[in-house]
């Protein structure tokens, strides 16, 4: 349970918000004096902390500054009712995350305390990797159980790169498929790093609307725009001397991304409406599923900025590719969830991760993870079985091992007439003339994904030889540039 403090010496105020954080969950501690206060973090931890700004004897932002020499990793919330540019600015100096100008919406305050939270959980819950020699996996409840899992070839090589970069002061460019783990890396290297007591914010570029994302990166003054009625600190100003870790940034725009490169430029911003320069020192570490070079030569991703992220290059392995820490990463995941729901502790049968260990996991690790999560939720005793994992492609293949070879045929024939009516469609916009080369294309690129690139083995699978597959790997690519000079 999450702990929040508030200081206020508006009884009223403080009984309200403590009613509608225990509404939600929280563990909420109160008072009216922040000397009191003050002593009370020095002795204990808090997870958020709000204050207020005008209180006798002492003001928000020296109670802040004596808060910030205790605690440099807890977030504060200013509570005020002078909502400045000048108190915004000078709260921010001073290590504030965000303030809140009273009277405030619900919804202000529910996403901006949800935001602090997040922030607080990426920034203390510190993730390790293994050493050459590991030990047995366990998890505790503390925070700090956060680990990479893995001592395959790939794995320790990654390891070496985050203990080489880690301290570097330099831009890192993440790769892999979605659910590797690129976040958990990300982490890794800022709490290894000279930067990891100052913030660690992660922003998904997929996950904003394009036409919030510019202010939620530089933020914005007051008066900006309809609806901007505070000046709104955005998340690279937040990050000062910490670190940024932009997840799929291929999403970011074009123009987004002219306006990141001046900033990894000239370590300066400008806020949304301002006319003012803001420095600042922030290490950004970018991450994407995409094939970025393909994004760059079509045009999509700024070369330059590619160029200024990719300092260090980083490529986590998808987990089929390691498929022999999967024993290790299902250790682990039994012991965090057994002690997350209370539960003894859970063992799988070698039957089950035999079955685990045959299945693709086209989501990678954070797929295990849900898969182990169900199993220890709904599995009956303390041995997982092979009855309680619950694995689609596994189940599909073990029922078409007793169909014959026409039945397996006609099942594919029958598949095919379900989608050829949507594909002969494509008649109607002058497209049907390439219809036989996308099919073959993308039954290509399906079966390169499925074999790990591998063309040898994409070829057998396929039913022909090497020679072939490269021949229309490479008409392919020519279909592709003559389409793209044409445009």
């Amino acid at each position: 349970m999450e702990k929040i403090l508030l200081i206020d010496d508006d009884e009223g105020l403080l009984h309200f918000l403590s009613r509608f954080f225990l509404r939600k969950g929280f563990d909420v501690t109160t008072f009216t004096d922040a000397r009191i206060a003050i002593d009370a973090i020095s002795r204990q931890n808090f997870d958020l902390v709000m204050l207020d700004y005008k209180m006798p004897e002492l003001n928000g932002l020296d109670a802040l500054e004596e808060i910030k020499k205790i605690d440099t990793k807890t977030p504060v919330i200013l509570m005020t009712a002078y909502g400045t540019t000048d108190l915004a600015i000078e709260a921010m100096k001073q290590g504030a995350y965000d303030y809140l100008v009273k009277p405030f919406e619900q919804m202000d305050l529910t996403r901006i305390v949800g935001e602090a939270l997040a922030v607080n959980r990426q920034v203390k819950d510190v993730v390790g990797f293994p050493v050459a020699d590991p030990s047995p996996p366990s998890f505790s409840k503390t925070k700090s159980a956060l680990k990479i899992i893995g001592n395959s070839r790939k794995m320790q090589e990654i390891y070496k790169l985050i203990g080489q970069i880690a301290e570097k002061n330099v831009a890192v460019f993440i790769t892999g498929e979605s659910g590797t783990g690129k976040e958990l890396v990300a982490r890794a290297i800022y709490h290894h790093s000279g930067r990891k007591e100052k913030p660690f914010i992660a922003v998904n570029c997929a996950a904003i609307p394009e036409s919030l994302f510019e202010s939620e990166l530089f933020g914005h003054e007051r008066g900006a725009f309809t609806g901007a009625e505070r000046t709104v600190i955005g998340k690279i100003e937040r990050c000062d001397q910490g670190t940024l870790f932009l997840d799929e940034i291929a999403e970011m725009s074009l123009p987004l991304q002219a306006k990141l490169l001046r900033t990894i430029q000239e370590k300066e911003i400008e806020r949304v409406g301002g006319d003012r320069i803001i420095p600042v020192d922030v290490r950004i570490i970018a991450a994407t599923n995409k094939e970025i070079e393909k994004e760059v030569e079509g045009g999509r991703f700024r070369q330059d900025l590619y160029w200024r992220l990719q300092v260090i290059s980083l490529h986590i392995p998808p987990l089929r590719e390691r498929i022999e820490d999967l024993p290790a990463l299902v250790e682990y995941f039994l012991a965090r969830f057994c002690s997350e729901y209370n539960r003894a502790q859970c063992f799988i049968k070698d039957s089950a991760l035999k079955k685990l260990s045959a299945y693709s996991w086209p989501g990678n690790v954070r797929e295990l993870e849900n898969c182990v999560r169900r199993a220890v939720l709904l599995s009956a005793g303390n041995v997982i079985a092979e009855k309680d994992l619950m694995l689609p492609e596994a189940e599909e293949k073990k029922r078409l091992q007793g169909f014959s070879r026409e039945q397996l045929v006609d099942r594919l024939r029958e598949k095919l007439e379900n989608i050829i009516p949507d594909i002969l469609r494509l008649s109607d916009q002058d497209i049907h003339a390439n219809i036989i080369e996308m099919v073959e294309e993308t039954l290509i690129r399906a079966a390169l994904r499925e074999c790990g690139d591998n063309q040898v083995q994409a070829a057998k699978m396929l039913g022909i030889s090497r020679n072939t597959l490269r021949h229309r790997l490479k008409r392919q690519q020519k279909h592709q540039a003559d389409e793209k000079s044409q445009g």
